[in-house]
């Protein structure tokens, strides 16, 4: 029964990896990601781990519309943001409307380039209503499994109570 549970677990998780990948920054620049989640509601995890390079580097999510804020130098709205290090890991909500963005910000540095790994996950809910285009291959087999899972057991327990 366990095994089911887990299974059906496996099955509804929604999250997807966005971007796993070594970005090289300049120093006192930074680099974004576009999240493009559209006009639905998500849940962004992000962590990012420095390579080489400074130590004062720091993530941030911040709405699309802020972005020319930030390029220009002005002051700017941020949904999240971790604190200054060589690692960090931040996790947030985003309702729409608007188009948002992870922020790698190197401007704290010490004048390093520096190398860092990115990683974001979005875990978007489904659409109500919605049928799912296409399966991966690994929820293809998982709803395959718990179908014969569930069948089995129906035709074991109708056997039971049938036969005497």
């Amino acid at each position: 029964m366990f095994a089911l549970v887990c299974t059906l677990a496996l099955a509804f998780a929604s999250a997807e990896e966005l971007v796993d990948q070594v970005y090289t920054i300049p120093a006192d620049e930074w680099r974004y990601v576009d999240l493009g989640i559209g006009q639905r509601p998500a849940r962004v995890e992000a962590e990012y781990e420095v390579r080489a390079g400074s130590d004062q580097v720091r993530l941030a999510v911040i709405r699309r519309d802020d972005l020319e804020h930030l390029r220009e130098g002005l002051p700017h709205g941020v949904v999240e943001t971790t604190e200054p290090g060589r690692s960090g890991k931040l996790a947030c909500e985003v309702r729409p409307p608007g188009e948002y963005v992870v922020v790698v910000d190197n401007r704290m540095s010490d004048g390093r380039e520096t190398q860092v790994r990115l990683r974001i996950w979005l875990e978007l809910p489904p659409a109500v209503g919605a049928i799912p285009e296409r399966l991966s291959p690994r929820r293809r087999l998982t709803v395959i499994l718990v179908s014969f899972a569930a069948f089995f057991a129906i035709v074991t327990w109708s056997g039971r109570k049938l036969l005497p």
